[in-house]
């Protein structure tokens, strides 16, 4: 059984406005500017507080806006922004958005993005944001895996445990996070480090084989503890096979189709990999499977590779399915035509490769 005790917090709450201005000083936040704090009835009221005191302390404006939903853990796409009249019209206004749930998948997102705003997206446990706060060079690395990404045409990925998977890209575009919303249009999650886009349509196929140790973040958080084999063509997966986790899997995408011939909970969705290297793959076996303290840790540990199935809106895509499945794997080797950069797991390529900061 996996453990989900919960740990003592070790970061002093005192601590977080410091971590704040930090992190908002990073995120390029300057007097004068606004920042809108979007919150839910479930935030931790410490977290405004912090950012209320660290935007005063840079000499911004800023106020709060608590919006009358909680999207969940596994309900992405939820707009709690944009059905209240002149809530669209405010975001659009400010200089960066604090946003405190999950905004991904949202056709609000890509239209205060569209006007330059940044979004910051905060989500993760008091610790978390300590322990995996941008280390020095990780904006630089994340930009020459960018760079990369964009202009390959075909990616194949391989493991030791079966997996032979191929997909094409160029159809949708590379989506990067190195952990601060500094960029106008830019949107960020505190504790990120991670690249990703969707494969072209229908391009997807072979083989995936979920391993022991492997991660489902979403929607289960949890490590994977029997192997899974998907059989994947054109862009979908056509087959599910192993013990518990496969029927996990099965049973969750099911529950995702809107009607009997559904297929959008089983198309392939956004592919990429980690780079934080404050980030360990032993996080969860750490600090308990509670979603807080893994949001961000085990997405981007360096050297996996996150296969997820589902939605694809994000991308420009017309996928807005409600069966999303996120899982990083270890031990991949990943190649970018035909030049490896991922092998087993490790980064070959040593641009990719950031040095981690003791904390």
């Amino acid at each position: 059984m996996q453990s989900s005790a919960i740990r003592t917090q070790e970061v002093n709450p005192a601590k977080l406005t410091q971590l704040y201005q930090r992190q908002f000083t990073m995120s390029a936040v300057t007097k004068g500017e606004t920042v809108a704090l979007v919150t839910d009835l479930g935030t931790r009221r410490e977290y405004v507080q912090a950012a209320f005191a660290a935007a005063e302390n840079l000499g911004a404006d800023v106020y709060e806006m608590c919006v009358n939903s909680i999207p969940s853990w596994t309900k992405v796409g939820v707009p709690t922004i944009g059905q209240c009249k002149g809530t669209l019209e405010a975001m659009m206004a400010a200089d960066i958005i604090v946003i405190f749930h999950v905004p991904l998948f949202t056709k609000w997102l890509k239209q205060v993005m569209d006007r330059g705003v940044r979004v910051l997206m905060i989500i993760d446990a008091p610790d978390d944001l300590e322990q995996l706060l941008s280390p020095a060079g990780l904006k630089e690395a994340m930009k020459y895996a960018e760079s990369i990404y964009r202009t390959t045409k075909t990616v194949r990925v391989t493991s030791e445990a079966g997996t032979d998977f191929t997909y094409s890209c160029g159809e949708y575009p590379v989506m990067t996070q190195w952990g601060y919303a500094d960029e106008k249009g830019h949107f960020d999650h505190w504790g990120a480090g991670h690249i990703h886009t969707f494969p072209n349509e229908g391009s997807a196929q072979g083989k995936v084989v979920i391993q022991p140790g492997d991660i489902i973040i979403l929607p289960y958080c949890r490590y994977v503890t029997d192997a899974v084999q998907l059989e994947i063509r054109d862009g979908h997966i056509t087959k599910v096979e192993g013990g518990l986790d496969a029927k996990l899997m099965r049973d969750w995408l099911e529950d995702g189709k809107t009607h009997e011939g559904d297929r959008d909970p089983y198309a392939v969705s956004h592919l990429g990999w980690g780079m934080n290297p404050q980030a360990k793959w032993y996080w969860m076996g750490l600090n308990g499977d509670s979603p807080e303290r893994n949001r961000a840790a085990a997405r981007v540990f360096p050297g996996n590779f996150l296969f997820s199935t589902g939605p694809n809106t994000q991308g420009g895509g017309k996928r807005a399915t409600r069966g999303h499945y996120d899982v990083p794997m270890r031990d991949c080797t990943v190649s970018l035509d035909n030049r490896v950069i991922i092998e087993r797991g490790k980064f070959v390529d040593p641009k990719l490769v950031v040095a981690r900061e003791a904390r």
